[in-house]
């Protein structure tokens, strides 16, 4: 089979359930029990042959994502290309709808896209365990964007444990102004923690046994009354406006509320579609955020969705 001209990957967002942070490591990492669910919104990275390494980026907030060898989609496809002995000659295109700078891994999961993509187009025959390594040589999310579906990372996040859901969950984002620099936002969970004597657990955090079971019962009242994120005291500490959106869509009847990830956008877990539309509908009339989104999970992890020939 000849070479394709072009391929394009779909990857998805994911929403933190669970996020437990130890203290900071020997190596400024923190260990994590990060329970990823990804959800419903997704990037497109489409990788065309080209005479060098070139990126482009659209839709919304495209002008905040890097254009150069730091953006994570360069990366991947640089270290894919290095690992196989060959130039990464491409032009790589992110079509962005996952929020930019959102806690919602929109840089890891194009970084995933993309080396899915090179992969495919390069036809170098990459094992799954081969792509999960370079993937968690990239970033703690990165090999999530790969897998999709629900699982529970360990370590920083990238050694990847699957995990079993039982149904659909639906979530409604808020999307704040601006985002927040997710090694700042850790900085503020040591700084706070410091200043209140509070303990930071184990060296390795846990998974909530509550938690993990409703994942695998599809219940999501139980799911609602599982949910925790340690990162959100110092995304409310740096960005206080945090507090009326999560306020505003507990109050419109969201069953959980919670900083996503290193935030800024607020994710909420509701019962239902209909019930997800109401709670839309109340958080985009309250002005308490830029945007609003539906979206449910579990949802695939970066799938190849087209190729040209």
């Amino acid at each position: 089979m000849s070479s394709p001209s072009s391929v394009t990957v779909r990857v998805p967002a994911k929403v933190n359930v669970q996020l437990a942070v130890a203290g900071p490591r020997a190596d400024g990492f923190h260990a994590l029990a990060n329970v990823f669910l990804a959800v419903s919104l997704y990037d497109h990275v489409t990788v065309t042959p080209a005479d060098s390494l070139r990126i482009t980026c659209s839709g919304p907030d495209a002008d905040q994502v890097p254009l150069d060898a730091s953006n994570l989609a360069a990366r991947a496809a640089l270290a894919l290309a290095g690992r196989y002995g060959r130039t990464a000659d491409v032009h790589l295109h992110i079509d962005k709808d996952i929020p930019v700078a959102g806690g919602m891994a929109g840089g890891s999961a194009d970084g995933a896209g993309a080396l899915l993509a090179c992969d495919a187009l390069w036809g170098t025959g990459a094992s799954r365990a081969e792509l999960l390594d370079i993937c968690a040589s990239l970033g703690s999310d990165v090999p999530f964007g790969l897998t999709g579906g629900a699982a529970l990372g360990e370590g920083r996040g990238e050694v990847l444990t699957p995990l079993e859901t039982g149904g659909t969950f639906h979530w409604v984002f808020a999307v704040a102004d601006g985002g927040l620099s997710t090694p700042a936002v850790y900085g503020e969970c040591d700084r706070l923690r410091a200043a209140s004597g509070t303990d930071p657990g184990p060296a390795q955090p846990a998974a909530s046994p509550a938690l993990l079971a409703a994942l695998r019962a599809g219940d999501a009242a139980a799911l609602a009354s599982a949910v925790s994120n340690d990162l959100q005291p110092a995304a409310l500490s740096l960005r206080p406006s945090l507090a009326s959106t999560l306020a505003a869509g507990t109050e419109a009847g969201a069953l959980a509320a919670l900083v996503s990830g290193s935030g800024p956008t607020a994710a909420f877990l509701v019962k239902s579609p209909e019930d997800g539309e109401r709670v839309a509908a109340a958080l985009a009339a309250s002005g308490t955020c830029r945007a609003v989104r539906g979206a449910a999970g579990p949802a695939e992890g970066a799938t190849v969705v087209a190729r040209r020939p």
